[in-house]
């Protein structure tokens, strides 16, 4: 068998030079996160960057400001909520700093620090909405995803975290009112918390919680009869599965 050439040392060179390109081109956009005139268009593009520049999220810790910004945008939205007068633009505009938080909550090097730094509590607000509006289904689904990138890869912390701040009601919650999509992602969230043994626990130790996790799959299982959707119907049978025979309270 002939042997496999070697990557040319051009080759090797042109790879890291891509690569540094990369990082100069997202330090510059994170730069202009800072400037009220070129936020929102950064905040666009380093939003599609974060399935293809894997140490985005370290950069975006990291640099002085950055989180801060990103809370304002979050924060600025919250009288919008309630009563709901939430544009698309401001949904998207927020959409787009949420998917970079979620960059930061899934990537090893940065989960715990947005842990202890408590930054899914800025999220909570947006989940307890309760408008069935294109702004705030994509809200409340940008908002999912920034917690189910936190359970993806479980740990002890993480489940601690999740049941002590109390995220469990607001799963149920879009698990009831979201469209396909965020019943997913809160299905998704409760399977990753209740196959944990705490997180069982949690949900078996009084009625009212095991009733309430039961109606909302009830509900979830119903709209997925109408309009079936593999994709829910995975997440949904591994809860039924758990909570089957578990003794409550």
């Amino acid at each position: 068998m002939a042997n496999l050439p070697l990557p040319s040392i051009s080759m090797k060179n042109k790879e890291s030079s891509n690569a540094s390109e990369r990082i100069l081109h997202a330090e510059r956009l994170i730069t202009q996160l800072s400037n009220p005139n070129l936020r929102e268009n950064a905040l666009s593009v380093l939003s599609k960057m974060t399935d293809i520049f894997q140490d985005l999220a370290p950069l975006l810790w990291n640099s002085f400001g950055t989180i801060a910004t990103l809370l304002q945008e979050m924060v600025s939205i919250y009288p919008d909520l309630s009563p709901p007068n939430l544009t698309s633009a401001q949904s998207n505009r927020v959409c787009n700093a949420l998917a970079l938080l979620q960059c930061v909550a899934a990537h090893p090097e940065t989960k715990m620090s947005f842990l202890k730094a408590n930054m899914p509590l800025y999220v909570y607000p947006f989940l307890h909405t309760t408008s069935l509006s294109e702004p705030f289904e994509h809200l409340r689904l940008a908002s999912l995803g920034v917690i189910a990138a936190l359970v993806k890869v479980k740990t002890k912390e993480v489940i601690g975290f999740l049941l002590s701040s109390e995220v469990m009601p607001l799963c149920l919650h879009n698990m009831e009112i979201g469209k396909e999509l965020s019943k997913t992602v809160a299905t998704f969230i409760v399977e990753k918390i209740i196959s944990e043994v705490e997180g069982l626990a949690y949900v078996c130790a009084t009625p009212d919680r095991y009733n309430a996790i039961g109606r909302a799959l009830d509900i979830v299982l119903a709209s997925n009869n109408k309009q079936p959707s593999p994709r829910l119907l995975k997440v949904i049978i591994p809860c039924y599965d758990r909570l089957s025979g578990k003794r409550v309270g």
